[in-house]
């Protein structure tokens, strides 16, 4: 590999891995081992970018679909750099990955005995935001956050060798719960790519129409709306909240991190009275220490 082409392989690596930094949660802290944040970030890199390939995000110029071994008159097409992602993910288990984000994930995967489920459920959750753009109800919801959210709390419980069957209940309650949150702040971003996550059977229930969500301003309905999802996603981090006392140590910081995240994304929906069209509410760093302090004490 040239010089140049390891200069633009490293930009492609870094601008995704970068994007941690706008997450609701903290991704790999500085106050965790070193080994487990060098882990983390390759797990977080592999959900990152299976995240941009299924929604058109990737950095423009078809560096990661050439990395990926897809002609260049198919970059735009995300079924086939999904496919193609894939077959990148079988070689991290047996044999040599192009991407240099497959790369970094490998020794993760060996140092900590990870098996390709967790990775696949992300990638077939990125297949399905192609072909399903409704969902009819809250359990359809729910089956594709058991894709799309639920395999990356699994995967931080592998990193740190804590899985355990009640854990992995608590992790899916509160990566559901985190799911929910994001869609709520992207509404209008979601509907900007013809997604409605909103189960169709609620926005029934609150007289709510498809029109009503491109609006410029939130009306009264489509708040009462967003209301009631945001308390679904509260119920779902207070189920999963135990978690978090059932660990030691900086792990329990982390957790922590992940339900204060998700608690402070909550209270900034509610603090913008759930206007979430303009654009997603975000938390202060305040707010989301304070959540973090009340998470540690089990107020939450």
């Amino acid at each position: 590999m040239t010089a140049t082409a390891t200069t633009r392989t490293d930009g492609t690596e870094r601008a995704t891995l970068d994007k941690a930094a706008a997450e609701n949660f903290p991704v790999a802290p500085f106050f965790l081992p070193g080994a487990w944040r060098t882990d983390l970030m390759a797990v977080y890199g592999f959900a990152r970018l299976v995240d941009d390939i299924g929604d058109g995000d990737l950095a423009p110029g078809g560096a990661d679909a050439r990395l990926l071994g897809v002609p260049p008159e198919r970059a735009g097409d995300r079924m086939a750099l999904l496919d193609a992602f894939e077959a990148d993910l079988h070689r991290v288990f047996d044999s040599a990955p192009r991407h240099p984000l497959l790369r970094r994930l490998r020794p993760t995967v060996r140092r900590c005995g990870l098996t390709p489920e967790p990775f696949l459920g992300l990638i077939a959750a990125n297949r399905q935001d192609q072909l399903v753009k409704r969902y009819e109800t809250y359990d359809d919801l729910l089956a594709y956050c058991e894709l799309s959210a639920n395999p990356v709390g699994r995967l931080v419980l592998a990193v740190t060798g804590t899985s355990t069957p009640e854990r992995i209940r608590r992790s899916d309650a509160i990566c559901t719960a985190l799911q929910i949150v994001e869609h709520l702040q992207d509404v209008a971003e979601d509907l900007g790519r013809d997604r409605i996550y909103l189960p169709a059977e609620d926005m029934q229930r609150f007289h709510v129409q498809e029109a009503d969500l491109a609006a410029a301003t939130t009306g009264a309905s489509v708040r009462a709306l967003v209301a009631y999802e945001a308390q679904r996603a509260r119920d779902l981090l207070n189920e999963g909240a135990p978690l978090v006392g059932s660990v030691h140590g900086r792990l329990r910081l982390l957790l922590a991190g992940f339900v204060a995240g998700g608690r402070a994304a909550v209270q900034a929906i509610a603090a913008a009275q759930y206007d979430v069209l303009p654009g997603p509410p975000k938390p202060g760093k305040l707010r989301l220490l304070r959540e973090v302090g009340v998470t540690l004490r089990g107020e939450g």
